[in-house]
């Protein structure tokens, strides 16, 4: 748990900085190998695409997180985990910034325990990657609604490297 409280301090001090301004706030909800996930995140947009069609672009944005999982379904075990995660995410999208996307992210995730319930993941460090599918609307491009398909596990650093799975649910508001 010091380690998570020092990750959200240093990570707190660099969201501080006047250069870069938060872009947007997400909630996720979600459920995967018989654990609850809740998650909130805050984003700071790419500056410029990272490839432009006529219509479509590949950009992006960089996603701060934390979220709780809970588990109770092991009596005396571990049945809560706090984590704390920045992920670089990809997102194929319109030009326009309204209507469906697609996006694939890859990034690191610190937790508070290293099990939850009957799996154990052997470190606290983790990898998560996710794809998505979803729709950007409303005025301004302000809301953004979309399912995650989310992956996370240790990549092999040390056995057993149990992963978990969440299916999600998040929306997202747009500065």
């Amino acid at each position: 748990m010091k380690k998570i409280l020092w990750v959200v301090v240093a990570c707190c001090s660099l969201a501080g900085s006047p250069a870069r301004a938060v872009d947007g706030v997400a909630l996720e909800a979600g459920n995967g190998d018989g654990t609850d996930m809740g998650r909130i995140a805050i984003q700071w947009d790419w500056d410029r695409p990272l490839y432009r069609a006529a219509a479509w672009n590949v950009g992006g944005y960089w996603d701060l997180g934390l979220g709780y999982w809970h588990n109770g379904g092991f009596p005396g075990r571990n049945s809560n985990v706090t984590e704390i995660g920045l992920t670089p995410v990809m997102r194929l999208q319109p030009n326009s910034l309204v209507g469906p996307y697609a996006e694939l992210g890859l990034g690191v995730h610190l937790q508070s325990d290293s099990t939850i319930g009957d799996k154990s993941m052997s470190t606290s460090l983790q990898f998560g990657s996710h794809v998505g599918v979803g729709y950007r609307f409303g005025v301004k491009r302000a809301f953004d609604m979309s399912l995650r398909y989310q992956h996370l596990s240790n990549a092999g650093i040390k056995r057993p490297n149990n992963g978990i799975n969440f299916s999600q649910i998040r929306i997202q508001y747009h500065f």
